[in-house]
């Protein structure tokens, strides 16, 4: 279709070319971001990788100036302390001793006390402690109680006869460093009530029990015939290094 040169009116096929005033008002509306499409830039998400990227770096760059050893050690805010509120020691007695400990046995014992009640069931109230309790038990000569007249020399001062007290034995000590609780069964009751009011002392009568056992044991392991020999041997060796050639060593009756 002919057009005349000085005609220039838009059509369908040839749309016209935006004026000044058109470009004007476009520029003054503010597209808006169809719903659902993300929005430009990445948004949150991310702001979200560009922070946690940069803490990643800075704990690297932190460890690595620290292998370094540019930097002290880090301390935990969370660390475990200990705080000990101990009262000093109170001197009560001191005790002269004139003891020769001749033997010490070392001993194990263990442990199996329950505590229940009659007609009731054993997990509702019950408790059984199984313990392995570890201690010694020293057998000493106390040379205080020789009497007058305990040591008598012959007269040709070749000879000397020595009346001792018999051997006993010592209180039993109990290790708690290699004493301990090997297994220990509650009921519910005896739980809930630990909760509510906590017993300190509630392994002492094991404790006690196992102090007992210990104490028996050494009774009848012979300790004390041990005690008596080692004695005997200790006070010949002195005595015939003192010029006498014949020691008698007795003892008393306990």
């Amino acid at each position: 279709m002919a057009r005349d040169g000085d005609i220039n009116e838009p059509t369908r096929e040839f749309p016209g070319y935006p004026t000044g005033e058109a470009l004007k008002e476009r520029s003054a509306v503010t597209t808006e971001p169809e719903q659902g499409a993300p929005p430009p830039g990445g948004g949150p998400a991310r702001g979200l990788l560009w922070v946690l990227g940069a803490a990643a770096l800075a704990v690297v760059v932190l460890l690595g100036v620290q292998a370094t050893g540019l930097l002290p050690d880090f301390r935990n805010p969370f660390a475990k302390e200990q705080t000990d509120r101990s009262q000093p020691p109170l001197l009560k007695s001191i005790q002269d001793l004139s003891r020769y400990v001749a033997a010490e046995g070392n001993f194990q014992v263990v442990v199996d006390l329950q505590n229940d009640r009659r007609n009731v069931p054993d997990w509702l109230l019950s408790q059984r402690t199984l313990f392995v309790g570890a201690g010694s038990v020293e057998a000493y000569v106390d040379f205080a109680k020789i009497s007058e007249g305990a040591v008598v020399e012959s007269a040709d001062g070749k000879s000397v006869e020595i009346r001792l007290p018999a051997p006993q034995l010592a209180k039993t000590n109990l290790d708690l460093e290699k004493s301990y609780v090997f297994a220990e069964e509650r009921g519910l009751l005896n739980r809930v009530g630990e909760l509510v009011k906590g017993d300190p002392n509630r392994q002492q009568q094991v404790y006690q029990l196992a102090e007992e056992r210990i104490t028996t044991a050494a009774r009848d392991s012979g300790l004390t015939q041990r005690a008596e020999e080692n004695t005997r041997k200790m006070l010949e060796g002195l005595l015939r290094s003192l010029g006498y050639e014949k020691v008698t060593v007795t003892y008393t009756a306990p």
